[in-house]
Formats: structure tokens, C-alpha cells, sequence
């Protein structure tokens, strides 16, 4: 019944809508690289006559209505020439354009482009976009380019530590971040324990950060996006590039199947750290590596349809001495289909796997473990361009999960471990949105829309009842939570409904246009999040369980409004962002002292459901042309956390007050630069600084059977020290590269120049021979110098 009544105001609304185009003309096409045939995101489309333009979409569509006439339009996209043409428009005109990056017979030609008029129109704010290309540029530890560690030098975002996996953005935890990898969800993107991240960045052809004023097309986490697509790999010429460092190396190839219609596109990295491990004989057979595979076949059907399909799979690999062995990754398959059903309407309809794996074994206790979360997606997407000041997106998903907390086998003959299977759990998460973007005037431009999930808890699973519905009860007397005690069972069978929630989230945002180079923008979104990461680490493990919202465990509701101030400077050669933001988040999970989250089949006997708030102010000057570039930014900012009591007896968490959450860092820091000396040398330089990470240390002691015990008081009431290091690279090109195919690099880095020794972690324990207690940094760089060997042909 609902989606008859959605389709009906669909239609309704398209022949309204189409009554705004009546008289006008329709410019559209494809955007691509000429080189390779690759399509490309984000090339502005501008007619500077009637001061109007659009931008591609994900797949390098554009479509702009304007009056009949004569027009000179501008296409332009960072790194690349821009193009100039002259069109007489008298009806509606398909037009692709193959445009060519900016070569060395440029080199003294600053080639600028009309994204700073579009950008100063447009409502979309709190987004960071990075070029693939200024990531290779940054500096980064181990020599190994970074996707998630050059968000970290974007404004509002910070990491949980040094080596630590996951990223937090604007307050929020890791697990509240969806992170895509064309349209897929990635479950954990961090190699070796947050060392690496799980993106080859040879295979990464766009990212986009999407901080707050989030589209309706996007839901599911409630603090932010990382949407990234892949490469479609080239359609004209067969290319192999890669890399080799000291700790890792990578190579992908790409070439045509069939000339300028059929591409393939295959990248495979892996690291080998663990060999120089073996050089002991005592750690002969500890390994500790990962490795990944990237893979797309793209196949253009005719003018309209495009075939798109498209994998990643990784795993990392540590093991003790053979006693000790963790096996963990993602793998996704997408299969894509692009529909253009007229010069306004595009569509892409995808089938979308993904699967998180988590193996343990231990063969002291003789057992092996399995856990993971998989889902199966599929998602129809429409970009309708009712006119050039009308613009709609629409669109449908349906995502079924299945969770597997945890398969317990014994491991061998002798083993003394009962197999046991944890409660698997199935979810299903419908949704519908419709987003639409407005432009009233010449200066107030609106974007505007709804979002419209439902999600259903279903069986098989046995289900636990507490008396008043309390799963973990309160001793007054003791004045500590307990785990509750069930009073009942009931058995759910396969897909029959445990609960259910649905939720409407609005989204709206606003640019007020003060002049050519200047506006003040506003959004408001409401996301809800029906996932749960079950974890009392402030940075993800591996071994962290996804739950889905059930009786007890509530889905997390954010609403978040910002305000910003954006402006251009000198033609867009420099350019200031500020943004100010207010969070709240209900039902986020805490934790009762002691909880034992591991291997537990009653989780909701060790959980409350509290609240957050996060709120801040982010600052970023830019500067985007010339030989040297690069940004800096600035953050201030609180995020907390609170769990009040749920009677007037019970104390709560932290006697129900606001306390700092894990990811609360007040001063956030960062200042990013690269310099082009020449065709041969360019540099780069990243500075960090960041407060402490809160923590909690002991406030006193007692001792116990002669054994001294630390007391501790309220969550989160200290710091570790201030973090922050300057890493510094440097790329050598050699000139005998612009005569010949095979091209080659050198890239020289030392990370952590001045060898600051950043704190991980602070542990007390008592000294062994003294007896006296003493506090113990952990830290895990040092100065890191690196090199890198790339090529391509």
C-alpha cells in the first residue's frame, strides 16, 4: 500500500515538475578522460552567459536545461584542461566530451576552473572531496599511501590513537561512520590493526566525506559517509603501474576488452613485514601481514546502458608461533546496471554483497572461533533533471543481514572445548527517500528531502524476558548494575518478526548567495542508525561484534544542524571555509562495570542506553593553485556522553552527568603542503596536533591477599598527553621519463621527523623490584623513515 501511494506522488509530481521546462532545451552527456575513456565525477559544466551550471554525477553523467540560443560553455575539472566550446541550441543535444589532463607542454599554465562558482551556489556543505592524486602526495607512516589517513588532516575528523583503527568524525564513534566502496559497505577498513587502510589507492578513482548536511540517498550510520569509487579501468590502452616499499608493494593492470566498450581493471597489494620476523629462530613461524585484491569489469551496452561489476576482498593474517593465529577481512561483489531512460532521467539499479569475516584460533585452549556479518542489498537510484533550477534524486533499497556473533569449534582430537553456536541474527532494512534540489533565486539555492527507513529484527532466535522489561537491574545497597535475570524464553522462528522500528529522516539545507564569491549555508539532517558495534574500546578490533536493534538495544536517532560561512578569494586561488555544528544522538549503547562482551549470548544484561552530544566549530583556508598548495585546518570541539539512571535510585553512569566521550579531542590541528620545485623534484609536508585521548586512570589503591589492587573513579576524567608529529616526503621524478612509456618515481619519506614519542596507551602497574607504582607509555612510532618505488607504462 505504501509504495502504491509513493509511486502515485511520484508521477504526480514528475508532470508537475516537467511544466518548470517547458521552452528550454536540454544539453547532456558523458564526461570522460581521453586518455583511458575513464569517466569522471565532479567536472563542472558552466555557461557563463547565464551564470548556470551542473557538475557529473558518479558515473561522469551531466544534464543542464537552458533556453534556446547560442552559448559558449566551460568544462572544467581539476588537473585537467578545461574546454571551451560554442553550441546553438535548438533542441535537445547529447554531447560528449573527452577532455585531457593537464601535461608538461602546460607547465607554466595555471589551468583554473568554475568549481568555485558552482561550489559558492550549491547548498552542499560539511563535505571534503580529496583527488586521488593529492593523496599520493602526503606523506604518510611506512611509506604506504593512506586513504583514511588523509581524511585525518580534513577539519572535524580524528583517529582514536596512533595505529588505531578507524576514524571519528565530529565526535562520533568509528562505528557510526558508512564507509562504501562502490555503493558496498566496507565493515572494517584498516589492515594490520589500523595500520593500513583497506584501500588501494592505484584502484580509487574518487572519495567524498560527507560530514552533515548528509543527502536523503545515504542512511544507516548516524556521524557521517565515506562514499569511494573504484576505477572502471581504461577502454583504450593496456596499463600497469604498481609500487614497491620496504614493508608492502602493489600492482594493478588495466586494458581494454573490447576497444572504447568493454574494460577490465585488476589491483592486487599484499605486504611482507612478517618475513623479517623469521630472521629469529624463536619467531620462525609468526607471520603478520595482510593482502587484497580489487577487481571491475565495466561494459558499455549502447549510448544508454552501461554493465558494471565490480569486487574487493582482503585479508590479514597474524599468528604466534603457530598457537595463535587471527584471520580477518571484507569481501563485496557489485553488479551494476546504468539506464539513461532520456536525456533528464538517469538510473542505476545495483545488486550489492558484503561480508565481514572474523576467525580465531588458539590452539593452547584448542578451539577455533567464526564470526562475521554479511548483507545482501538492492538498490535502484534516480537522478531526475527536471530543469536547470529543479533537480531530483529518488530512489529505493532493501538490505537483509544475516550476524553470526560467534561459531565455537573444538580444534582437534584432545581439544576440551563443546562446540557451540552463538545466536545468528537476521535483520531486514527497507527504505525510501526523495531529495530534491531548488534554486528560488539567483541567490538562495535549497535542497530538501525525506528519508524513509523501517527496520524488522527477525528469527530464528531465542529471546530473553526480565521482569519490567529491565535487563540489567540496579543493587541500591551495593549501588552497582548486575546483569538481570531472565523470567521467560520465547523461541522466534525463521524470519517471524521480533520487533520492528521505522523512522522518518528529514534532511534540508540552504546556500544564501552574498555574491560571486561568497554565502552563508545551513543544514539539518536526521539520521537513524539501526546497527550496533558492540565494543568498550575506543578504537574498533577486529573481534568487535555488530548487533542489529532488537527489544532491548535501541536504534541510535541523530539530528545534527550546522551553519557555515564559505568564500573565495582571488578567483578561487585561495578559499575559507568555517562551519559551526550541534549534534545529539539518542540511544547510544554504554556499558555497566566489568561487562563481559565477549562470547555473550544475553549482551543486553551488560548495556544501557545513554545519549551523546558533540558540538564544535572548523575552520579551513585553502590554497588550490600555483606551485605550492595545500590547506590548513583547525577544529574546536566537545563530544560527551551521558547515561542518567533510569529511576531516582539508580545512579547511572558517571552519576548520570556529562562525561567526555573516547572520542573527545578539543583542539584538533592540521596543516597539509606539497611544493612542485620542477619537472624532477616535488615536496610535501603534514603537521598534526591533537589533545589527548581521554582516559580513565586510577585515583587510589587498596590492597587485597597481600596483592595491591587500583581503584578508579569516573569514566574518562584524564587525558593522555597531547599527540601530534610532522612527517615530511619528497618525489623524485626522473626527466628520461617524458621520452618513453615506462614512467617512474621515487617517493622519500620520513615520518615523524622530530621522533615524537606519542602515547598509545598509559598502563599502572607495580614495579617488581621496587615495589612502587609506576606509569608505562606505550608507544608505537618512533621517526620512520621510508621509500618508495613506483611505475607505470
Amino acid at each position: 500500500m505504501l509504495s502504491k501511494k509513493l509511486y502515485t506522488l511520484l508521477i504526480v509530481a514528475f508532470t508537475v515538475f516537467n511544466c518548470f521546462s517547458q521552452g528550454k532545451f536540454t544539453l547532456s552527456g558523458i564526461i570522460s578522460d581521453s586518455k583511458n575513456n575513464e569517466t569522471l565525477i565532479g567536472v563542472n559544466v558552466y555557461i557563463p552567459a547565464l551564470k548556470i551550471g551542473t557538475a557529473t554525477n558518479e558515473y561522469g553523467f551531466y544534464s543542464v536545461s537552458v533556453p534556446q540560443g547560442e552559448y559558449e560553455i566551460e568544462i572544467s575539472f581539476i588537473g585537467y584542461q578545461t574546454i571551451q566550446k560554442s553550441i546553438v541550441l535548438n533542441q535537445n543535444t547529447k554531447m560528449n566530451f573527452a577532455i585531457k589532463e593537464g601535461g608538461e607542454e602546460l607547465q607554466e599554465v595555471i589551468v583554473k576552473d568554475n568549481r568555485s562558482k558552482i561550489n559558492i551556489k550549491s547548498p552542499e556543505m560539511s563535505v571534503n572531496k580529496l583527488s586521488i592524486s593529492a593523496i599520493k602526495k602526503m606523506p604518510v607512516v611506512l611509506g604506504e599511501v593512506d586513504v583514511i589517513k588523509s581524511i585525518l588532516l580534513l577539519p572535524g575528523v580524528t583517529n582514536a590513537g596512533e595505529g588505531a583503527s578507524g576514524f571519528n568524525v565530529r565526535g562520533g564513534g568509528a562505528d557510526q561512520n558508512l564507509i562504501l566502496l562502490d555503493e558496498a559497505t566496507i565493515f572494517n577498513p584498516s589492515h594490520v590493526f589500523g595500520f593500513f587502510s583497506v584501500f588501494n589507492p592505484d584502484a580509487v578513482k574518487d572519495l567524498k566525506l560527507f560530514k552533515g548536511g548528509i543527502p536523503a540517498r545515504y542512511g544507516g550510520r548516524v556521524s557521517s559517509v565515506l562514499d569511494i569509487y573504484q576505477k572502471d579501468g581504461s577502454s583504450k590502452d593496456f596499463h600497469i603501474n604498481g609500487g614497491i616499499g620496504l614493508i608492502s608493494s602493489r600492482l594493478l593492470a588495466e586494458g581494454p576488452i573490447v576497444k572504447d566498450k568493454a574494460s577490465f581493471l585488476i589491483g592486487a597489494r599484499t605486504s611482507y613485514a612478517h618475513l623479517f620476523l623469521k630472521f629469529s629462530e624463536e619467531d620462525k613461524d609468526n607471520a603478520a601481514y595482510f593482502y587484497d585484491l580489487n577487481a571491475k569489469l565495466s561494459y558499455k551496452i549502447n549510448e544508454n546502458n552501461n554493465l558494471y561489476l565490480s569486487g574487493y576482498f582482503g585479508r590479514d593474517v597474524f599468528s604466534l608461533n603457530k598457537s595463535f593465529t587471527n584471520i580477518y577481512g571484507n569481501s563485496t561483489l557489485n553488479l551494476r546496471w546504468n539506464h539513461l531512460y532520456s536525456s533528464k532521467l538517469f538510473s542505476n539499479l545495483s545488486l550489492i554483497y558484503s561480508d565481514y569475516y572474523y576467525g580465531l584460533e588458539l590452539d593452547v585452549v584448542g578451539f577455533k572461533w567464526d564470526s562475521g556479518i554479511k548483507n545482501y542489498n538492492i538498490k535502484y537510484d534516480f537522478k531526475h533533471y527536471i530543469s536547470d533550477k529543479f533537480k531530483l534524486n529518488y530512489g529505493l533499497n532493501g538490505i537483509y543481514y544475516e550476524f553470526n556473533p560467534g561459531t565455537i569449534k573444538p580444534k582437534g582430537e584432545d581439544s576440551g572445548i563443546n562446540p557451540d553456536q552463538l545466536d545468528k541474527k537476521y535483520a531486514f532494512e527497507p527504505s525510501f527517500y526523495l531529495d530534491a534540489e531548488n534554486q528560488l533565486s539567483k541567490k538562495i539555492t535549497l535542497s530538501y528531502g525525506l528519508r524513509y527507513s523501517l527496520f524488522y529484527r527477525l528469527g530464528t532466535s531465542t529471546i530473553n524476558y526480565y521482569e519490567n522489561n529491565q535487563s540489567v537491574t540496579f543493587d541500591e545497597d551495593m549501588q552497582i548494575y548486575e546483569k538481570g535475570i531472565p523470567t521467560s524464553t520465547k523461541y522466534f522462528r525463521k524470519n517471524k518478526v521480533i520487533q520492528d522500528y521505522s523512522n522518518f529522516e528529514p534532511r534540508f539545507s540552504v546556500s544564501y548567495q552574498l555574491n560571486d564569491n561568497q554565502s552563508i549555508k545551513a543544514s539539518y539532517n536526521r539520521m537513524a542508525q539501526y546497527l550496533q558495534l558492540i565494543s568498550n574500546t575506543s578504537s574498533p578490533t577486529p573481534l568487535d561484534v555488530w548487533m542489529p536493534s532488537d527489544n532491548y538495544i535501541k536504534p541510535q536517532i541523530a539530528d545534527q544542524g550546522a551553519l557555515g560561512y564559505f568564500r573565495n578569494i582571488k578567483d578561487g586561488a585561495y578559499s575559507l571555509e568555517v562551519e559551526t555544528y550541534y549534534k545529539k544522538i539518542k540511544n547510544r549503547l554504554d556499558y555497566i562495570d566489568g561487562a563481559d562482551l565477549i562470547a555473550n549470548n544475553a549482551v543486553e544484561q551488560v548495556i544501557l542506553n545513554g545519549q551523546m552530544r558533540a558540538y564544535g566549530l572548523e575552520i579551513m583556508v585553502k590554497k588550490n593553485e600555483g606551485r605550492f598548495n595545500g590547506w590548513i585546518s583547525y577544529t574546536l570541539s566537545k563530544s560527551e556522553q551521558q547515561t542518567p539512571g533510569r529511576t531516582p535510585q539508580e545512579i547511572g553512569i558517571n552519576n548520570g552527568e556529562w562525561y567526555s566521550s573516547a572520542y573527545d579531542k578539543t583542539h584538533n590541528l592540521a596543516v597539509t603542503s606539497s611544493y612542485n620545485l620542477n619537472e624532477k623534484w616535488s615536496f610535501a609536508a603534514n603537521f598534526t596536533l591533537q589533545s589527548g585521548q581521554p582516559v580513565t586512570y586510577p585515583n587510589g589503591q587498596y590492597e587485597y591477599l597481600g596483592i595491591t589492587v587500583p581503584s578508579y573513579g569516573l569514566r574518562n576524567e584524564n587525558r593522555l598527553p597531547t599527540y601530534h608529529h610532522l612527517d615530511i616526503s619528497a618525489t623524485l621524478t626522473p626527466r628520461k621519463n617524458k621520452e618513453r612509456k615506462w614512467k617512474t618515481e621515487w617517493v622519500f619519506g620520513i615520518y615523524n621527523l622530530y621522533n615524537r614519542m606519542n602515547a598509545a596507551s598509559i598502563n599502572f602497574r607495580q614495579n617488581v623490584d621496587t615495589g612502587e607504582n609506576e606509569a608505562v607509555k606505550l608507544s608505537i612510532f618512533g621517526v620512520v623513515p621510508s621509500v618508495t618505488y613506483n611505475f607505470k607504462f
